[in-house]
């Protein structure tokens, strides 16, 4: 899809945000909006994998630990109770500015806090920084390599988040409170916000896919193309492929953190399962089953299973399904469902056999 026609997934999900909302309030089925709202930010966490997989070539299994620092950072430092700080100038201060704000914990006790937009940009930092600690090293690895390295970072999160009491060990952390947008209009979960937070999520991942649609349309998605099709013809060429695989590795961990941060206020908990090996394997799959290179595809792939996988269509087998999935689509398309835009050639990074081209 080129020229105009590549903002057209863009526009559906911006016209979906306002239209969907009356629709099935009309149709009298308005529960679905709490499925489709989880489902946008699984899908932008999703979409940062598409750039990183299906244009830059490199196959990563760490997703879900990004999306958990993410969601983690940002309900820790918002639960923070800093009250015994209150009486300080500095606090004092910081709360005149709004980077602390008062409030009340679950059993109505008065408690200063960390503003949820401050910890918002730390969760999003924290994971930005992380990834580029973790991606200098890593992302020198390939293939097979590659896949077990970020597969080694998604486990230790799981297991740090699950095994650090303050985290709120295996049982997560709950009471995150809700995430202010506008006055009057937060992130956050219950019935009679339920149309205003789909609206929410659905335009934050229209935002998302217009960023990486304009990106993969510039001199810099050339280049990950490029880096794509074969990463020594890329350098030869003059593309700095060191520079370009550690920012799309970034970005696609920002995307898994936002998305994680923002599910996790919409939700108001959020659980050590969001950080498991099998949540980075629906990742994969989904990007797979849209055709690697294919923003548009990964969107309606995301969308359709994870709103499946939410409704408890899958049951006992939702793991199983995607695991299945993954295989069959490596068994029968490891090129992907769907092709991207001209001049790129999607496929599974880690499935090349030896002797392909930019293996």
């Amino acid at each position: 899809m080129s020229g105009p026609n590549r903002y057209l997934p863009v526009l559906a999900c911006a016209l979906c945000a306002f239209l969907l909302p009356a629709l099935l309030a009309a149709t009298k089925t308005a529960y679905l909006l709490t499925q489709l709202t989880m489902s946008a930010y699984y899908v932008l966490a999703s979409l940062g994998l598409c750039l990183l997989m299906g244009y830059a070539g490199q196959i990563s299994l760490g997703q879900a630990g990004f999306f958990a620092i993410g969601g983690y950072a940002s309900a820790f430092l918002s639960k923070a109770n800093l009250s015994a700080f209150a009486s300080g100038r500095i606090a004092g201060l910081l709360e005149h500015v709004g980077l602390l704000v008062r409030g009340a914990d679950a059993y109505g006790n008065a408690i200063l806090s960390i503003s949820p937009w401050i910890a918002f940009i730390c969760a999003v930092l924290l994971a930005a920084g992380i990834a580029a600690l973790i991606g200098t090293p890593v992302l020198r690895l390939k293939g097979h390599y590659l896949a077990m390295a970020t597969l080694g970072f998604g486990i230790i999160v799981e297991r740090i988040v699950r095994g650090t009491k303050d985290l709120g060990s295996a049982d997560g952390l709950s009471g995150v409170p809700s995430f202010p947008i506008l006055p009057g209009l937060a992130v956050a979960g219950g019935k009679a916000l339920r149309a205003s937070n789909f609206t929410i999520a659905w335009l934050v991942l229209a935002l998302g896919l217009l960023a990486l649609v304009n990106l993969i349309g510039s001199r810099a998605g050339r280049a990950l193309r490029a880096l794509h099709d074969g990463e020594e013809a890329a350098g030869a060429m003059g593309v700095d492929t060191s520079r370009y695989k550690l920012n799309a590795f970034v970005i696609g961990a920002v995307y898994a953190a936002i998305a994680g941060a923002l599910l996790t206020h919409y939700n108001g908990s959020i659980g050590p399962g969001e950080a498991s090996f099998m949540k980075s394997v629906r990742y994969v799959a989904i990007v797979a089953v849209g055709g690697m290179a294919n923003l548009s595809g990964t969107l309606v792939a995301g969308l359709f299973l994870n709103f499946l996988s939410l409704r408890g269509v899958f049951g006992r087998f939702d793991d199983a399904v995607f695991g299945t999935i993954l295989v069959l689509v490596m068994l029968l398309a490891p090129s992907g469902k769907a092709r991207g835009r001209a001049g790129s050639r999607p496929g599974l990074p880690v499935f090349r056999r030896r002797g392909d081209p930019g293996g």
